[in-house]
């Protein structure tokens, strides 16, 4: 059994954003998109490829920062630590005198960035583990994880 104790903020929310949001097919086919028009620009001189490029670049990853910033400051659930424990069974989300549990089997699956331990308990949900926050216990987590889920469901790098 392992515990952690997190807290969600901004920062760790548009982590979440950002990699959600790219790994989507709206994401690929916009940031794509965009750095088709300013290449074609650059090599046309068309400045207005390019500023359009830019935009469709930036528009994204500047509105999920904006968002994630809101999210984190509305959200009452962000406001005091989540307290996680994986074991055996699964994993158990408290806070307060409120607590979710969600079996290995029911998560969809589990993915790593630079900065979070991704859990999917559905295609648009997720619990976030920022590594900074695990500590020494970053490896048994990921073997926890990677012990509980089949191996396609886990993608977490090290």
């Amino acid at each position: 059994m392992i515990e952690l104790d997190i807290k969600i903020g901004a920062k760790e929310l548009y982590d979440y954003m950002l990699m959600h949001t790219y790994n989507s097919s709206a994401g690929i086919l916009g940031s794509g998109f965009g750095a088709l028009l300013v290449v074609v620009g650059v090599l046309k001189g068309q400045i207005l490829y390019v500023i359009f490029g830019l935009v469709l670049l930036c528009y994204l990853p500047w509105t999920l920062f904006l968002k994630s910033r809101q999210q984190a400051a509305s959200n009452p659930a962000f406001a005091q630590p989540l307290h996680y424990v994986l074991d055996d069974n699964g994993l158990t989300i408290s806070q307060g005198e409120e607590t979710a549990t969600q079996a290995w089997e029911d998560m969809v699956k589990a993915v790593s960035t630079g900065k979070s331990i991704i859990i999917y308990t559905s295609k648009v949900n997720a619990t976030i583990i920022p590594k900074e926050q695990t500590g020494d216990l970053y490896g048994a987590v990921v073997e926890m994880i990677s012990t509980h889920m089949p191996p396609r469901k886990v993608k977490i790098r090290a």
